[in-house]
């Protein structure tokens, strides 16, 4: 079985572990979980860069540091991860979800502005698959309507948008390193903050309501309750397997470049023969190549095919379920065919293996299985 993701071991994580245990910290705010959120800010032009355990965690500080009240809306595209909305809801806001773009499937910024109410506090552009959205768009919205951006950028790490990195364009931005991203630590996440305003109640936010922070730096003689917050820090020994992670940055992405590409240049032909899809990349995004995924004409060629490749040895998958039309999205008063094109690239959709270790073998037999599968159609054809 070829499995759809695979961790991996980069570099000099497990020393950098055995490192940390020596050193006498694993709980949090090591030497590791500095030297993360340090290259972090540096490498990607961002103000303050706070290690979390996960992006949900992240969604989560950055929903409380949005102040919102019970009502306001928060406008998000159905198409994402759960934590995205629910991160949000739990601080009293309201999801208003809208649809995505057909190519790059990121959130339609040309219906931003018809979403906008009186109630509007907040808009959060997804990444989706590294791929940038388009940013100077949603910024120019935001600042005529006084809104907060809050970008979830956690498949979005080391991709870019016009030379900026993902996560350090709107007020907010929020990283993940879960196994299934391209930088990883099991668990693990990132708070990135570019509005100096929001760092001090941060670093309260993050470290149970206290402000232990200034205490560390010599600010107060003692630390002390102060506002309502969590326990929302890395623990080092992740930090320090994360640190192994991203002094290979560089040649992580470009072997994940390395799988894309391939699979683009195989699959690309049954694209010029309508058979699927293959992704879109906008020539102002700089993609860290997260994920590869192609879209089959209908739902049911869709499960055809993913049937098609577990029968063979491989695993690949669908996607998200549409928040809109989950449980939770109707008992917000939404309906399936409220986001028709949401609905239907969701039901297209697959996600083909790619993790660090594929192996050009392995990754020729999955397009193999695609090409012969989508030929398999063209000659049923009448």
């Amino acid at each position: 079985m070829i499995p759809f993701n695979k961790p991996f071991i980069a570099g000099k994580e497990l020393y950098y572990i055995a490192q940390a245990v020596t050193m006498g910290n694993i709980a949090a705010d090591g030497y590791f979980t500095k030297a993360c959120s340090r290259f972090m800010e540096e490498r990607f032009g961002i103000k303050k860069v706070l290690m979390v355990p996960s992006g949900t965690a992240a969604l989560e500080l950055a929903a409380m540091l949005c102040d919102l009240q019970p009502g306001d809306e928060v406008i998000m595209p159905s198409y994402t991860f759960v934590s995205t909305a629910s991160a949000f809801v739990r601080v009293g806001a309201r999801p208003v979800f809208i649809d995505i773009r057909p190519d790059t499937l990121n959130i339609d910024e040309t219906k931003i502005e018809a979403a906008i109410t009186p109630r509007t506090r907040v808009i959060v552009p997804v990444h989706y698959a590294g791929v940038a959205c388009e940013m100077d768009t949603i910024m120019d919205i935001a600042r005529r309507y006084n809104l907060l951006v809050v970008e979830d950028a956690a498949q979005g790490v080391n991709a870019f948008y016009k030379g900026r990195a993902l996560g350090s364009i709107g007020h907010l931005g929020c990283y993940s390193f879960h196994e299934t991203k391209n930088y990883i630590c099991g668990e693990g996440g990132a708070l990135c903050i570019n509005d100096e305003r929001f760092i001090e109640r941060a670093e309260i936010l993050r470290d149970k309501g206290t402000n232990r922070q200034k205490f560390f730096r010599g600010e107060v003689d003692k630390y002390t309750w102060v506002d309502v917050g969590s326990s929302y820090v890395m623990a080092e020994i992740l930090a320090a397997f994360l640190w192994g992670q991203l002094e290979c940055l560089d040649s992580i992405t470009t072997r994940r470049r390395e799988i894309y590409e391939y699979y683009w240049t195989s699959l690309h032909p049954l694209a010029e023969a309508g058979l699927l899809r293959v992704p879109h990349i906008p020539p102002e995004c700089q993609s860290n190549y997260h994920l590869f995924y192609i879209l089959t004409r209908t739902a049911e060629e869709r499960d055809e095919m993913l049937r098609h490749l577990r029968d063979n040895g491989v695993l690949a998958i669908f996607h998200y379920v549409p928040l809109h039309s989950s449980p939770m999205g109707r008992r917000w008063g939404y309906r399936s065919e409220d986001l028709p094109l949401t609905e239907d690239l969701a039901s297209r959709l697959i996600r083909l293996p790619m993790y660090y270790e594929l192996s050009s073998e392995q990754q020729e037999y999955v397009a193999h299985l695609v090409r012969t599968f989508c030929r398999s159609l063209a000659s049923s054809c009448p």
